[in-house]
C-alpha cells in the first residue's frame, strides 16, 4: 500500500460553525434521510451563507424554509409532503417567506413540487446547490424557479461545510458523490448522478480544520465509499484508492476517531480491513449491507454479489479484526420472495451474527429497474409478518452481542446527554454501541474509559473505570500527539522508512 504525504496547509477556511445574525435574512434548514443529506445541507448553509443568509433555528423567524429530501423509500417522501402543509399555514402569516425543496425528491419529481404544491419557490436537485444564490434572485423577483441537473464532475470540493451539529464532536466528510451501481429497487443513481471521487487533498485539509476545531471524530461518507478512487491526470503512481484514503485520514492526528460509510460487499477489500486493524484510531465497525440472505433475490436485486462470497467477506473482517462489529441493511418482501427466500435472509442473519441493522419492508420507487421489469407480488400483510420475523431475530442478536460485552472496559466517546437524564453521558464505543454513563466530572467530547454492567439490546450501560491509570490516559493520549507531530515535522525521512515497512508487511499480508 502506497503512502503519499499530502500538504493540508494550502487553503484558507472560513469558521465552520453558523455565523448567528439576526438583522440579516434568516434560512430554516430541515434534514431527511441519510447521513449525505445532514452533510448536504451544511454545504447549502455554507454557500447561502456567503450570499446573506444566515441559519436560525426557529422556523417562525425564518426568511427562507429549505427541506432536504430523500426519496430511499415512500414513507420519507410523505413525511415531506406533510411538512409542506405547515408550510403552508407558516406562508400565509409572512407573505414574504419564500420555500424551497432540495435534495433527492427535487430531482424525482421536480414537476409535481411546482404544480402540485403552490407554495413551492424553487426546486433545487443535489448537484444543482452552487446555483441557489442566482435562484433566490429569481425567487425574489417574483419567479419560480427550478434547477436539477446532475454533474459528472460536482463534488463540492472547494466549499467548507459549515457545521449545525451542536455537540462539536462528530462530522461528516463527504469524500465521493453518486452512485454506478444501479441497484434494480435504488434511485440514487437517477436522483444523485454518476459516481465520482473528491481529491484527497481537499479531503484532508476539511478534517484537519475539523481537528483544529476540537472535533474527535469523523465519518467518511460516499454510497459505497470502496469504489472511492482519485485518479491523478499527472502522475498514476499518484492515484488514491480507499484503503490509501483511509490511511491518510488515520495519519491526519491519531487522537481523531475515524468512521466510514457505506460499504459494498461486491468491494470492500482486505486491503481496507487491514488498514483498518493498522491504525488504532479506525473505528473497528463495518455496515455492510446484504439486503437479502437468497442469491436468487440478489441477483434480482442487481448485487453483484452471492450469499457465498457476502459471508466470505464476514469471514475475512473476524478474522483481520476479531473486535469488529458489523452491521447491515436488510428488506423484506422484494419482488418474487419466497418463504425460502425468506428464510435463507434469517439463516445469513445467525450466521452473520450481526451487531445491529437497518430493516425495512421493500418499497417500490418510481422508474427504477424493479419498478420497470419486476412485479411487486409480495402481499403488504406478508411484507410486514417477514419484517417483524426480522426485527425480532436482529433484536435478539444485538442483545446476545450486547450481553458479550459485559464486564468489558471501552474507550467512550461522550457526545452528549443521555435521552433520560441530564446527569448521565452517553457515548459510542470504537464498536459504534452506544453506552450510557454518569457524568461525573467529564462532558461531550471527553473520552472515558467505562466497564459494561448491564444492557438492553439497543444500549449499554456503564460505570466510569476511575483509578490512577485511567484518569491520566486522556493527558498521555495528547502527549502521544504532539510527540507523532514533531516526530512528522523533524525527521520525515525516518517516518519514510517506517512506512516503507509498512508496505512490505502490506505486500505480505496480502501474499
Amino acid at each position: 500500500m502506497s503512502k503519499q504525504k499530502i500538504n493540508t496547509k494550502t487553503i484558507d477556511y472560513k469558521s465552520i460553525k453558523p455565523i448567528l445574525d439576526r438583522s440579516k435574512k434568516l434560512v430554516y434548514i430541515e434534514t431527511y434521510g441519510c447521513q449525505m443529506n445532514v452533510n448536504d445541507s451544511e454545504l447549502v448553509l455554507a454557500i447561502l451563507q456567503d450570499n446573506g443568509y444566515f441559519f436560525t433555528k426557529d422556523i417562525n423567524e425564518a426568511d427562507l424554509i429549505l427541506i432536504n429530501t430523500c426519496s430511499i423509500r415512500e414513507n420519507a417522501e410523505q413525511r415531506v409532503w406533510g411538512r409542506l402543509n405547515v408550510f403552508r399555514i407558516a406562508k400565509t402569516k409572512k407573505t414574504s417567506l419564500k420555500v424551497g425543496v432540495i435534495g433527492c425528491m427535487a430531482e424525482r419529481l421536480k414537476e409535481q413540487l411546482l404544480e402540485r404544491e403552490k407554495i413551492v419557490d424553487m426546486v433545487v436537485g443535489p448537484d444543482a446547490y452552487r446555483s441557489l444564490p442566482d435562484l433566490l434572485r429569481n425567487v425574489e423577483a417574483g419567479q419560480k424557479d427550478v434547477n436539477v441537473l446532475l454533474s459528472r464532475e460536482e463534488t463540492y470540493a472547494d466549499i467548507t461545510p459549515v457545521r449545525m451539529d451542536e455537540n462539536g464532536v462528530s462530522a461528516f466528510v463527504s469524500i465521493m458523490r453518486g452512485c454506478n451501481n444501479v441497484c434494480s429497487y435504488c434511485v440514487v443513481p437517477y436522483t444523485r448522478g454518476a459516481e465520482r471521487s473528491r481529491s484527497p487533498k481537499t479531503i484532508l485539509n476539511e478534517i484537519q480544520i475539523l481537528v483544529d476545531n476540537g472535533y474527535k471524530e469523523v465519518t467518511l461518507l460516499g454510497q459505497n465509499v470502496d469504489s472511492y478512487f482519485w485518479k491523478d491526470e499527472k502522475n498514476p503512481e499518484k492515484d488514491v484508492n480507499f484503503a490509501q484514503l483511509l490511511e491518510m485520514v488515520a495519519l491526519v492526528n491519531p487522537l481523531m476517531r475515524v468512521r466510514f460509510a457505506t460499504s459494498h460487499p461486491k468491494d470492500i477489500s482486505n486491503g481496507v480491513l487491514y488498514t483498518m486493524a493498522m491504525y488504532e484510531n479506525i473505528c473497528n465497525c463495518v455496515h455492510l449491507p446484504v439486503q437479502s440472505g437468497s442469491t436468487r433475490i440478489l441477483e434480482l436485486m442487481n448485487r453483484k454479489y452471492t450469499r457465498e462470497h457476502y459471508l466470505e467477506r464476514i469471514a475475512k473482517i473476524r478474522k483481520i479484526i476479531p473486535d469488529c462489529a458489523i452491521t447491515t441493511d436488510v428488506i423484506a418482501g422484494f419482488c418474487t420472495e419466497t418463504d425460502y427466500d425468506h428464510a435463507q435472509t434469517l439463516s445469513l442473519m445467525t450466521e452473520a451474527d450481526y451487531d445491529f441493522a437497518y430493516m425495512f419492508k421493500y418499497s417500490e420507487r418510481p422508474n427504477t429497474k424493479a419498478a420497470r421489469q419486476l412485479k411487486d407480488d409480495v402481499p403488504e400483510d406478508l411484507k410486514t409478518k417477514r419484517l417483524s420475523e426480522i426485527i425480532e431475530l436482529q433484536n435478539r442478536l444485538s442483545l446476545e452481542s450486547n450481553k458479550r460485552d459485559i464486564g468489558k472496559i471501552f474507550n467512550v466517546l461522550a457526545d452528549g446527554f443521555s435521552k433520560r437524564s441530564d446527569e448521565y453521558l452517553s457515548g459510542r464505543t470504537s464498536q459504534n454501541k452506544t453506552v450510557v454513563f454518569p457524568k461525573k466530572n467529564y462532558a461531550a467530547g471527553d473520552f472515558v474509559n467505562a466497564e459494561i454492567i448491564s444492557c438492553t439490546s439497543a444500549t449499554l450501560i456503564g460505570e466510569i473505570v476511575e483509578n490512577e491509570q485511567h484518569e491520566t490516559i486522556h493527558e498521555l493520549k495528547n502527549i502521544l500527539g504532539e510527540t507523532i507531530h514533531i516526530f512528522e515535522e523533524k525527521t520525515e525521512k525516518a517516518r519514510n522508512k517506517i512506512k516503507q515497512n509498512i508496505n512490505k508487511t502490506t505486500k505480505k499480508w496480502k501474499q
